[in-house]
């Protein structure tokens, strides 16, 4: 057994020196260490870490083993698809072992270290047999004191191991595995927040690897959120750090060729080193949003949210509604819903009923490569097909998200935090949410992240409609519009 006597406070400093933020986390491992003080005994926790790429599960794995001063050992799962991998191979076969998890037990040189599954979202199977189901024995705190290993053929004990399980989705893990086991969501980070870590860890770490001193470079605090702005769009920061070292490196080049004087970084050299800006601009919505018929919405992606545009354009014809941008299964059928509806509501929204029977409706939602699921985009294709119909724009800097009924209710949606953070990076001011959502922007968004985004909450399309499409003439809107950009280039100044 290598846990000792625990000490919570040292814990806690060890787990914020380690990473910042991830609250919910770290509460969790306070309260299990609370307990086992309590009763020295008790069987370890089953974790399941689930976010997007780049926000630390692997790394927090490490932090909580030195945190509960136990050893660490670690299985990455990704691409798995032999059962015997978990139980072992039987003793008459040449080359027989014993599986990964006692092997991993051996490593590690105790019967209670912190075991990491990495990726068990990664997990497959085939002819050989199934190593998710494999895992049910391992993770059930239920049976996993009399683990059998097909090698060993005798019981092991599991129940004192603290497993820990990472995945970027929790959608491919089977029912019965995730069942077994604590889920911690872990949220993408927020500009600030990403800004903080670079200065904190990445800085420290990229200055430290690539052979130079903080006397030879320095970031301000205007270099890096320029960074963060301009050249990733990640929940993580594992882009961020990259470009962080591509900048080191050019350094480190300039010190060779005999530069040695310090450089600080500024836009300008962000723009010299690693070329043009790659993220979208807050100018990009406006500049889009010009026309009726075009709309923002929010999407979750593993990767964290993003802004999607949603485009309608009509043309005469017999009333087909055509849907393009590689959209799956429930996004086709949303947009089914949403025509449907703007067409039962047509004399109150002040459209012609005669309209839809001479004329075709084609909705776009651009990039064309780029497949799209998911009901939340409901509310975005009605404000678009009502915009296209009636002549109305958009009002400036507005996203949405929402699923739709056919009597007119806005229903609530997920990856509520994403999309929020998303539409503030992409200069969005205002944002129409479900009104039972508000419960998750109040839980998992602080007024700093909310700063400069006004948040509408709806219960009905009607809501919606007069949020975002607001009853100015053609004239004052683009007068409108030509003092945002003017804002918004004052702001890039």
């Amino acid at each position: 057994s290598s846990g000792g006597e625990v000490d919570i406070i040292k814990a806690k400093e060890i787990l914020d020196a380690d990473h910042y933020d991830l609250k919910k986390v770290k509460d969790r491992i306070l309260d299990y260490l609370s307990v086992r003080r309590l009763k020295p005994n008790m069987k370890g926790p089953i974790l399941c870490f689930v976010g997007p790429p780049g926000v630390g599960k692997t790394s927090l794995g490490k932090s909580i083993a030195r945190s509960l001063g136990r050893k660490f050992t670690r299985l990455s799962l990704g691409g798995v698809h032999d059962e015997a991998e978990i139980r072992g191979h039987r003793r008459t076969y040449i080359g027989a072992l014993p599986g990964q998890i006692i092997q991993g037990i051996r490593r590690a040189e105790t019967n209670d270290p912190v075991f990491m599954l990495d990726e068990i979202d990664k997990v497959g199977k085939d002819f050989r047999g199934d190593p998710g189901s494999a895992l049910l024995e391992a993770l059930d705190p239920e049976q996993n004191s009399t683990f059998r290993d097909n090698y060993l053929d005798v019981t092991f004990d599991l129940s004192k191991v603290m497993f820990i399980a990472t995945a970027n989705m929790l959608d491919p893990i089977p029912e019965p595995l995730r069942d077994r086991m604590e889920i911690i969501e872990l949220q993408g980070y927020t500009e600030e927040e990403k800004v903080h870590i670079a200065f904190q860890y990445l800085i420290p770490r990229q200055i430290e690897e690539n052979g130079i001193t903080a006397e030879l470079i320095e970031f301000p605090h205007e270099a890096v959120s320029y960074v963060v702005r301009h050249y990733t769009r990640e929940a993580g920061v594992r882009n961020l750090e990259r470009n962080i070292g591509t900048i080191c490196r050019k350094q480190a080049r300039r010190i060779a060729e005999g530069k040695t004087e310090k450089l600080v970084v500024t836009p300008e050299i962000v723009l010299e080193f690693l070329g043009g800006i790659k993220v979208r601009s807050e100018g990009e919505i406006a500049e889009r949003t010009k026309r009726a018929g075009v709309v923002v919405g929010l999407a979750w992606t593993p990767a964290g949210g993003d802004v999607l545009f949603v485009e309608a354009n009509m043309m005469k014809g017999k009333g087909d509604l055509t849907i393009t941008g590689q959209i799956q299964d429930v996004m086709r059928e949303s947009m089914k819903a949403a025509h449907s509806w703007v067409r039962s509501n047509a004399a109150q929204l002040g459209i012609d009923e005669d309209f839809f029977a001479k004329n075709d409706i084609h909705i776009h939602v651009p990039a064309g490569a780029i497949p799209k699921d998911g009901p939340s985009a409901g509310v975005t294709i009605v404000t678009a097909l009502v915009s296209l119909l009636t002549g109305r724009l958009v009002k400036t800097l507005t996203a949405m998200t929402g699923e739709i009924t056919l009597s007119g209710n806005v229903l609530p949606i997920g990856g509520v935090k994403e999309k929020v953070l998303a539409a503030k990076r992409a200069g969005v001011r205002d944002v129409i949410l479900p009104a039972e959502n508000k419960t998750n922007v109040e839980e998992d968004l602080t007024p700093e992240q909310l700063e400069g985004v006004t948040v509408h909450y709806v219960k009905a399309i009607s809501d919606v409609l007069n949020i975002a499409l607001p009853t100015t003439s053609r004239e004052q809107r683009e007068n409108e519009q030509e003092r945002e950009r003017v804002l918004i280039g004052q702001a890039a100044v």
